[in-house]
């Protein structure tokens, strides 16, 4: 081991001699060499802006055809964007002129008719409505005076018919036998005492006055009339009749009530349903009037509205 240790060191000192030796003989001294300085360029320092291609004249060539082509395309794409927002704006245009004399049109329609049912409506119910109420009761008075006469004629010709009866009646239980005469109602109409009403003591004056005519064939019965007609004063024949004279008015005046109260009913019914019928007729005009008005408004708003979309 000291062996070794003897031999390290005997090669240290010939190694630090040959050492000396060679930087005293050295002529590439570090403070005599000069050294290179590496400069780094930034991207910053760099032209970005020119290109590789821009010496060669063939890809000049290229690029400015390609420039050009896209210039080209892109003024064939304006012109025809351009094209199609001139026919967009006429289309447009005549859209909206069309929407605006349809409006019109719709307008001035809407107008006439909201102007007619309105008229129609203050025409019924202002003028016609009134002059047909007044109409009406004139009318309703003739027509109640003439029902009045029909009823009344018709009371009367049941009357005569009771009061003939009870004359046949009286003739039959009297003392007395024959033929009893057919006498008709007209035959009692004809002698013009009947228009108003119906007496049964002038029934016995009028078949009285037939007497001559029929004295042959039927004397029996006249002479019964003739007894009571000129031989009894009224005042007994009501005293004795006073039953029949009480029927003959009760079919009287049952009779005309009767007739009466048909014509009138009818004539009630009728005007009642006239009158009826020119209210709905106005309360429809009214009602149509002011759907058509509420229509026109809002379509006016929305045309607004459209207008406004338009300007903006």
């Amino acid at each position: 081991m000291r062996l070794q240790y003897t031999k390290i060191l005997l090669f240290f000192f010939p190694l630090n001699i040959l050492l000396t030796s060679y930087h005293a003989h050295n002529t590439n001294k570090p403070y005599i060499t000069p050294h290179h300085t590496q400069t780094n360029r930034s991207l910053c320092e760099c032209d970005t802006q020119s290109s590789n291609y821009n010496k060669d004249t063939g890809m000049k060539s290229v690029m400015q055809q390609f420039v050009d082509r896209t210039s080209q395309r892109f003024e064939e794409y304006k012109e025809r964007l351009k094209d199609k927002r001139q026919k967009r704006k006429e289309e447009r245009d005549k859209n909206i002129q069309k929407i605006i004399e349809k409006d019109k049109m719709d307008k001035s329609l809407a107008e006439k008719v909201e102007k007619g049912c309105l008229k129609c409506g203050c025409a019924l119910g202002g003028g016609v409505l009134p002059v047909w109420g007044l109409v009406s009761g004139i009318w309703y008075a003739s027509l109640s005076q003439h029902a009045t006469k029909l009823a009344t004629d018709a009371g009367i010709k049941k009357g005569l018919q009771v009061g003939l009866a009870e004359i046949k009646n009286i003739f039959e239980n009297s003392s007395r036998t024959g033929k009893i005469p057919e006498i008709t109602v007209t035959d009692m109409l004809s002698s013009g005492k009947f228009t108003n009403g119906v007496n049964f003591y002038d029934m016995f004056q009028h078949i009285n006055t037939m007497f001559e005519k029929l004295k042959d064939d039927y004397y029996n019965y006249w002479y019964i009339v003739n007894g009571i007609a000129e031989v009894e004063g009224i005042d007994k024949f009501n005293a004795q009749n006073g039953a029949r004279i009480a029927a003959v008015e009760k079919a009287f005046d049952e009779c005309k009530a009767a007739e009466f109260a048909s014509h009138t009913s009818l004539l009630s019914n009728t005007i009642i349903a006239s009158v009826v019928t020119i209210l709905v007729i106005v309360l429809v005009m009214i009602i149509v009037y002011l759907v058509l008005r509420y229509r026109r408004k809002k379509k006016m708003k929305k045309k607004a509205q459209y207008t406004k979309l338009l300007n903006q």
